[in-house]
């Protein structure tokens, strides 16, 4: 029976306390402005309103600007988009060249310093030996 008490007890003081602070919330508003003055901060003349939601709905057509608005985006980003896919290419382009050429480098040094280690000097070297075509 202690704990029915208890829960009671607590139940009435949490609504107290709701009332309490209901009606400080009611009372923290200053009272030296006039409540029109605070209103006209707060909220916009209907004229102002209309024209700021003044949008077209969802299923309405669009204008001609805002579909050449949204093409000339369209273009812009399709041309941005084509001229980085092209530098990519370009750049990935070029390193395969370069190490390309680098291990053609590291080929041919290789070739020749097989060359000059097995050359017995009693046969030409093999520079002479290509045929004239």
């Amino acid at each position: 029976m202690n704990w029915k008490q208890v829960l009671l007890l607590s139940c009435a003081a949490a609504f107290v306390f709701l009332a309490i602070l209901q009606e400080g919330e009611s009372a923290s508003v200053r009272t030296s402005e006039e409540p029109k003055e605070s209103l006209n901060k707060i909220f916009m003349a209907e004229s102002d309103a209309s024209n700021f939601f003044k949008k077209r709905g969802k299923r309405s057509t669009k204008s001609q600007d805002e579909i050449n608005a949204e093409n000339r985006q369209k273009l812009s980003a399709d041309e941005r988009r084509r001229e980085y896919y092209e530098e990519q290419r370009n750049e990935f382009e070029n390193y395969v060249e370069e190490e390309q050429d680098e291990q053609e480098e590291k080929s041919r040094e290789q070739i020749e310093q097989w060359r000059q280690w097995h050359y017995d000097g009693l046969s030409p070297s093999y520079l002479y030996q290509r045929q004239n075509i």
